[in-house]
């Protein structure tokens, strides 16, 4: 018996419960970070555990992570950086800097909304938008 491995499945039970943010900021990681931090109040810090590495064309790609856990909450936000080297992410967001990733607790549309207000008057940031699972082609390019 051969079992197989249902990628579009787990890709899907990752996605599960989450909210994507494709922001638009042509602004250095750590930059942006900072200011989401201090301007927020959000803790997010690079996690080169979960950082994603795409081959193509013989070559290899590294898209940076950063992390920050929502106190008291299973909630967990996660930064991707959408662009290495030429190369993106999510082509098919290819204006989009950062994907924001809501996972691990129901985020409801009053705080997702507070979020983007938030995010929308960090300077740099000139385009904050949902990003709904039918929209992302290349899903599985953001599970860690």
């Amino acid at each position: 018996m051969k079992l197989r491995l249902n990628i579009e499945e787990l890709n899907d039970d990752f996605f599960e419960d989450t909210r994507l943010l494709g922001i638009t900021a042509p602004l250095k990681n750590y930059q942006f970070c900072l200011q989401l931090n201090n301007l927020m109040g959000y803790n997010f810090r690079l996690n080169p555990g979960i950082e994603i590495h795409l081959r193509k064309k013989e070559r290899s790609y590294y898209f940076t992570v950063y992390e920050s856990k929502e106190p008291n909450s299973f909630l967990t936000h996660y930064l991707y950086h959408n662009q290495f080297d030429g190369e993106y992410l999510l082509p098919e967001f290819r204006h989009m800097d950062f994907l924001w990733l809501m996972k691990g607790d129901l985020v409801d549309d009053e705080k997702c909304n507070w979020i983007k207000q938030a995010v929308k008057k960090i300077s740099g940031v000139q385009l904050v938008a949902e990003l709904t699972n039918e929209q992302i082609r290349n899903k599985g390019n953001m599970v860690f």
